[in-house]
């Protein structure tokens, strides 16, 4: 097996959304390379399953996280892409998008107006 890079694995953050096959994390690095965190447009809207999703996603980083910053890790890359650059921000000023020790922040102000479902106690998925 190719020697991959290290990463955080966030013990305790939900591997996916239930019932559906989204992944929020990794099981392990890419060994073709780190996917980069990259702002990608976002399709879903409010009342659709893509919204749902992403809306879960920020639920999870909320309260696993909160308002502090942190580490990509095994957080999966492609549900980060959907909210990057809007409501999770690069955490430093040398963030590198293609290292699974980049740092992130939630942006809490736009994450609250596109989610405000996220910040409850409760999820239902």
């Amino acid at each position: 097996m190719a020697n991959l890079p290290e990463m955080t694995k966030h013990r305790g953050f939900p591997s996916g959304m239930p019932g559906t096959g989204i992944q929020f994390t990794i099981r392990r690095a890419n060994p073709k390379g780190v996917t980069p965190i990259k702002a990608l447009p976002r399709r879903g809207r409010p009342g659709m399953a893509e919204h749902r999703i992403d809306a879960a996603f920020v639920h999870a980083l909320w309260h696993h996280f909160g308002p502090e910053p942190f580490e990509r890790g095994n957080l999966d890359a492609a549900r980060l892409n959907l909210l990057f650059g809007r409501e999770v921000m690069a955490a430093d000023k040398d963030f590198d998008p293609l290292s699974y020790e980049a740092r992130l922040q939630i942006n809490e102000k736009v994450a609250r107006q596109s989610f405000p479902e996220a910040f409850e106690d409760v999820f239902e998925a």
